[in-house]
């Protein structure tokens, strides 16, 4: 059995978010009082009671609305799949706005589900009780005071919340497992879409405009005993583009999943190729030295002619990346997207993978015979063995002598000669250097007792001269 599913739920800018956050203890939910923020389901895990070790799932959904547009019809079809999923809704209010005729609505369609629903008054700092009275109308019950913002009523809303979850929910674990996969690229490209098609279901919301996704979205699933945790992140626009203050948290919320993912899926439109924005993004992972797949989606739409310059063009603007595999598929239809896996577990495999000291020194010593380390400042590098020091990515540290300035061409020269070696597939590695210190430096000299009187006899001499 799973664990319980608590879904947040209510109009826009009433605090889901704040209290999502609240509850997880992270910022995993962006907040902002832009209205209409949260457009996906957000999951997370989260401890609810210490002492019975009560676990359960915490659904965040897009605020409903009463405008009829392609964005708010998507939202409402999202928010209906997490309350069908639920054991318990909190169903939120705003103390500062009272009921409105949403409100009402809302409470009339909650009614219906039969569910367990908490009715939560949010913005009610100082807990004021007369804040409660006119939230009696929507028939729900007695509303909870409580301010998200501040922590203040949360405890009592989790023991309310407690009695009213499955039983034999305790011990549950909240470690995440498997290989996490970042999924990276432009607004529009399509990584919502390629997520549903791995999935299977329309987990995310997809609509033919940019930016529909705007917060990095974490859903773990599991495919043939492997699990796996797919993160799809916002469309990550050009500096320029970037005016609203939401777009630029939606750009540290991608970098942070990078951060946190063991593979990256950079997803590039083949109909636009690589652009300026795709470059950046395909440097950005390659400093954080993530293993790197690099899918063309929408395919299925070229010609063969088409074809043949889009995979000429991608010959020369990735060659600074010429370790990642290039995948063609169409996720709007699917072909191609499970080929995906194989590579993404070959690459995790990879980039985690330990190797000893002697197989590492046998390649560097083939590497110094084929190429011999190049002179700087006329000083010649000597490299005299190398170990490896981290894994994610693999990370090799090279000892030596005069190792301080070693040019960037000899490096990408030892790096390839190692990928190549080690048989590596969209996985980088990382070098580090350490020269040998001077064991007499910062020491001082001490003289001894003739070797004083000699200097003496030395300095009296100078003088007379």
């Amino acid at each position: 059995m799973g664990l319980p599913i608590i879904c947040l739920v209510g109009r826009t800018n009433v605090g889901k978010s704040t209290l999502f956050n609240r509850l997880s203890h992270s910022r995993q939910a962006l907040v902002s009082d832009f209205e209409g923020l949260t457009r996906d389901r957000q999951y997370t895990e989260v401890l609810l009671d210490d002492d019975t070790q009560t676990f359960a799932t915490i659904i965040d959904t897009g605020g409903l609305t009463n405008q009829d547009n392609l964005v708010d019809s998507g939202i409402q079809a999202q928010v209906l799949k997490a309350l069908k999923e639920s054991d318990v809704i909190y169903f939120m209010v705003s103390s500062q706005d009272g009921v409105i005729g949403l409100d009402l609505e809302i409470a009339s369609r909650l009614r219906k589900l039969k569910k367990n629903i908490i009715l939560v008054c949010n913005k009610a700092e100082g807990l004021n009780p007369t804040l409660a009275a006119e939230f009696f109308e929507l028939g729900l019950g007695e509303p909870m005071l409580i301010s998200a913002e501040h922590g203040q009523g949360i405890a009592d809303l989790i023991d309310t919340t407690l009695p009213l979850l499955p039983q034999a929910i305790a011990n549950e674990t909240k470690t995440v497992e498997g290989i996490a996969v970042a999924v990276l690229g432009r607004p529009n490209v399509g990584k919502s879409t390629l997520i549903n098609r791995i999935l299977g279901q329309r987990r995310v919301l997809v609509i033919d405009l940019p930016g529909t996704t705007r917060d990095s979205i974490y859903i773990p699933f599991e495919r043939e005993g492997q699990k796996y945790t797919l993160i799809d992140t916002a469309g990550i626009r050009r500096k320029r583009s970037t005016h609203e203050k939401v777009e630029i948290f939606s750009i540290i919320k991608a970098i942070d999943a990078l951060e946190k993912a063991h593979v990256a899926i950079l997803v590039l439109d083949a109909q636009t190729g690589v652009t300026e924005q795709d470059a950046t993004l395909l440097g950005m992972i390659a400093d954080k030295g993530r293993a790197l797949l690099i899918v063309i989606n929408k395919w299925d739409g070229l010609d063969d002619y088409q074809k043949q310059e889009v995979k000429r063009k991608l010959e020369i603007k990735l060659c600074f990346v010429n370790y990642a595999s290039v995948h063609y598929i169409s996720a709007l239809h699917g072909s191609g997207v499970g080929k995906l896996f194989a590579p993404i577990n070959q690459s995790y495999q990879n980039a985690g993978r330990q190797y000893s000291t002697s197989a590492l020194n046998k390649i560097l010593e083939k590497a110094n015979q084929s190429h011999q380390p190049p002179p700087v400042k006329g000083k010649r590098l000597k490299i005299k063995y190398v170990n490896q020091t981290d894994v994610f990515p693999p990370t090799f540290t090279f000892h030596g002598n005069h190792l301080q300035n070693v040019p960037n061409a000899y490096e990408r020269y030892l790096k390839n000669f190692f990928i190549n070696a080690l048989k590596l597939t969209n996985t980088p590695i990382k070098i580090k250097y350490k020269s040998g210190d001077n064991p007499f430096k910062d020491k001082k000299n001490v003289l001894n007792a003739r070797q004083i009187a000699k200097k003496r006899r030395l300095m009296k001499f100078v003088k007379k001269r």
